[in-house]
């Protein structure tokens, strides 16, 4: 492997690949192929960094309601949070503020019309947090008997500010029945009276199907005991990944700390099926642009090959200066190697430029301002996708090299043997 990468090798390679060529057509070949190489290589590298801008404002969008990590129940409705756990957590490295929060299905019944909700509750520090984030100047609740419901979903079911309705679990319809065979139960029930002080807009998914309320008519809603929650807002410092987070709290806070059946979640786990489609999207854009880096590896190879036919004289005087036939497989690889390695490096500078130019300006323009909640396409550069599609194309560039390397190697050894035989 060594005899493939030596000096002289490689400084032979950069001499075929500068030096002038018998047939023009050699050139032009060599042209075409670094110039497929940098166009499928910046093309890729600016589809993915889009992409990941995507991904990176929807998780944007998530977080005004939802945080990074959050600590919940396994197999129950909810769990008993005391100061003594929160103050465990606040410890960890990392952790930039905790709140307990509650959330469950509900149903909203008002006019004839019967909803399945999302019923988050708020306390007064996150519905400060959120007044904050979305820029609103009037809260949430007027009473703490009041909702705020999602844009879409108000529309949907003819909801209005003051308008009341009934809020209740599902859980309660299942208790209702039972209270068939024991009356007892019956007194104890009761479907709680709301009224709609105000609706939001942050996200598509909250628009249509959250409803928020304050953590005192969440809990009763809910059927959840006065110490009881649903799990535990956990967000992280500057700098701090949510992953990164999660994994800090898993391997910091020993097990007989956590109450019984918690776990830590992500933002990527709970909600998997959208972030798992988003990232196929982009590997599967992977692949499919890297069909144009393998077009321009593969004229490479045509262009390596006639290349070798065209230097066989100079192969056979290296092959009687006792260069071996490693060396001399050595030279086309390293040359199948430098244009892959210059095509990659102006695909990565041309990419940066383009993706750093539509980050800071905004050049390319979405189709519609009034269909989306931002201008201008949104880029993300993360170094991995850097160095994968660096490392795929170079690697690729060298694969297509071994064939003319080796079909070099054997018109150097015919050439010799048909001098040997005068």
């Amino acid at each position: 492997m060594m005899g493939f990468v030596d000096r002289p090798s490689l400084w032979i390679a950069r001499r075929f690949s500068f030096a002038p060529k018998r047939f023009r057509i050699i050139n032009a070949i060599s042209a075409i192929s670094f110039a497929g190489i940098v166009v499928g290589v910046s093309t890729l590298l600016v589809v993915m960094s889009v992409l990941n801008g995507f991904q990176k404002l929807s998780s944007e969008l998530f977080l005004t309601l939802e945080s990074p990590v959050q600590m919940i129940s396994l197999d129950s409705p909810g769990f008993k949070v005391d100061d003594k756990l929160l103050e465990s957590l606040r410890r960890i490295d990392g952790v930039a503020s905790i709140e307990p929060y509650l959330e469950g299905e509900a149903i909203m019944a008002g006019k004839g019309k019967n909803e399945l909700v999302i019923l988050k509750g708020l306390t007064p520090k996150a519905e400060q947090r959120l007044m904050r984030i979305s820029g609103r100047q009037k809260p949430l609740f007027s009473t703490p008997h009041s909702i705020s419901a999602g844009e879409f979903l108000a529309y949907r079911t003819g909801l209005y500010q003051n308008s009341t309705l009934s809020l209740f679990s599902p859980e309660l319809i299942r208790l209702s029945l039972a209270s068939l065979s024991q009356p007892y139960i019956l007194s104890a029930l009761r479907i709680p009276e709301v009224q709609v002080s105000s609706t939001f807009t942050l996200q598509k998914l909250f628009d249509d199907r959250f409803v928020l309320a304050p953590n005192t008519l969440a809990r009763e809603v809910l059927l959840l005991g006065s110490d009881e929650f649903t799990g535990i807002d956990i967000r992280p410092l500057d700098g701090v990944s949510g992953k990164e987070l999660a994994k800090r709290l898993r391997a910091s806070e020993p097990p007989n700390h956590l109450p019984e059946g918690t776990r830590f979640r992500t933002l990527e786990e709970k909600y998997s099926d959208i972030f798992s489609v988003m990232e196929l999207e982009k590997w599967v854009s992977f692949g499919v642009l890297m069909l144009i880096v393998l077009v321009a590896s593969l004229s490479l190879t045509g262009s390596l090959a006639m290349t070798a036919i065209d230097k066989k004289r100079d192969l056979f005087s290296l092959r009687c200066l006792g260069m071996d036939s490693g060396g001399l497989m050595g030279i086309f690889m390293m040359q199948g190697a430098l244009t892959g390695i210059a095509g990659t490096a102006a695909g990565v500078g041309i990419a940066w430029t383009i993706c750093k130019a539509q980050e800071m300006f905004g050049l390319v323009r979405l189709p519609s301002k009034s269909a989306f909640i931002i201008e201008a396409y949104p880029v993300s550069m993360e170094t991995g996708d850097f160095l994968a599609v660096a490392l795929a194309a170079i690697l690729l560039s060298l694969a297509v090299s071994i064939y003319p390397a080796r079909n070099a190697a054997s018109i150097a050894r015919s050439q010799s043997l048909a001098m040997k035989s005068i």
